[in-house]
């Protein structure tokens, strides 16, 4: 065989391997689930699935605010800022190991055209601007809050002369009030980050007829479930909210995981995570998770508590601190394996 054959005969191959791969994708998209596949199996997990989140999510997240009343995890106690910190690192290793990635495997999936969306990274891009929206909410919020403190501190002023002569100003009101609204804009959007890629992941759970990647996923999320809500539950409580509201917040995370494999069960006949529609929703609602909740842990909690004064005052503190964070970002790394 000459040379110029055997170049032929190469340019066919070739030419026939890339009208066989697009095929050779299809074929993956529309079949995701893999050998293990048993619907019977599957469905009994998601309803222990439904259970064991539900219950875990609600310890969680009522866990600071049940001991409260334990002089030792106060909120203005050593023990309670370690283990914020330790949920701070679960949530921050949420976004970067978990949401993130999911992202990127979404929108950069064979399934999806190659233009543009393996030609731009629009999982860093939405989560860019996610992260930047979440600022601007928080600043102008506080300038809201601000303005409106202002107005009503001069009419109190105004009234004070004029029943008694004389202006009453409380030193330090205006700082707590603003630390208390920098509070609860911290826990509802913190939530809204959460709520968001609790869904998602509870419809893709929802909608799985594969019991091998449930069954380690169940585990996973309900380590993650709690730790985060302890996370949540600490914002929640540093924001003294009434019992109305805080009921609202609990309610959310705790249901949100679990509505969402309930979503998925209902859609599973209908419901694709392969489809291209899916793949780009979930892929943008992941990428804008993940850029609000890695904005939320380094700038709202860690930075915001390491900081403040009572770490900056207590070095030994914040070396505890900087090892709880390290400890809950490793554990939540780790899952990642499984989930």
């Amino acid at each position: 065989m000459t040379a110029y054959t055997k170049l032929e005969t190469l340019c066919i191959f070739l030419l026939l391997l890339s009208f066989a791969l697009p095929s050779l994708a299809e074929q993956q998209c529309q079949s995701k689930s893999g050998g293990c596949y048993d619907k019977a199996a599957s469905l009994k997990l998601k309803f222990i699935a439904i259970c064991s989140i539900l219950v875990t999510s609600m310890i969680g997240v009522c866990l600071p605010m049940f001991t409260h009343a334990v002089p030792a995890v106060q909120a203005d106690k050593d023990l309670f800022m370690i283990v914020k910190a330790f949920a701070s690192g679960v949530i921050l290793a949420t976004g970067y190991m978990h949401v993130l990635p999911d992202s990127f495997d979404d929108l950069r999936s064979l399934c999806l055209p190659e233009k543009p969306w393996r030609k731009f990274p629009f999982t860093t891009f939405v989560a860019m601007l996610s992260a930047v929206v979440t600022l601007m909410v928080d600043s102008l919020a506080m300038s809201y809050y601000k303005k409106y403190c202002s107005k009503i501190s001069g009419e109190g002023r105004i009234s004070d002369r004029v029943e008694h002569g004389h202006f009453k100003i409380e030193e330090g009101k205006d700082d707590m009030g603003s630390q208390l609204l920098r509070h609860r804009v911290v826990a509802q959007v913190l939530e809204l980050g959460i709520i968001v890629h609790s869904v998602v992941i509870g419809l893709a759970m929802g909608a799985s007829d594969n019991p091998c990647t449930i069954r380690p996923l169940i585990a996973a999320l309900c380590f993650h479930q709690l730790f985060e809500g302890m996370g949540l539950g600490g914002c929640i409580l540093q924001a003294e909210y009434e019992r109305k509201m805080k009921s609202i917040l609990v309610f959310f995370f705790s249901a949100t995981t679990p509505f969402g494999i309930a979503l998925g069960i209902g859609l599973s006949n209908v419901y694709s995570d392969s489809s291209p529609t899916a793949l780009i929703v979930v892929g943008l609602l992941n990428a804008a998770s993940a850029g609000l909740l890695n904005y939320m842990a380094l700038v709202d909690l860690l930075a915001s508590d390491f900081m403040g004064p009572k770490l900056q005052g207590n070095v030994k503190l914040q070396m505890w601190s900087y090892l709880a964070v390290l400890l809950g970002a490793g554990g939540m790394s780790l899952m990642a394996k499984w989930a």
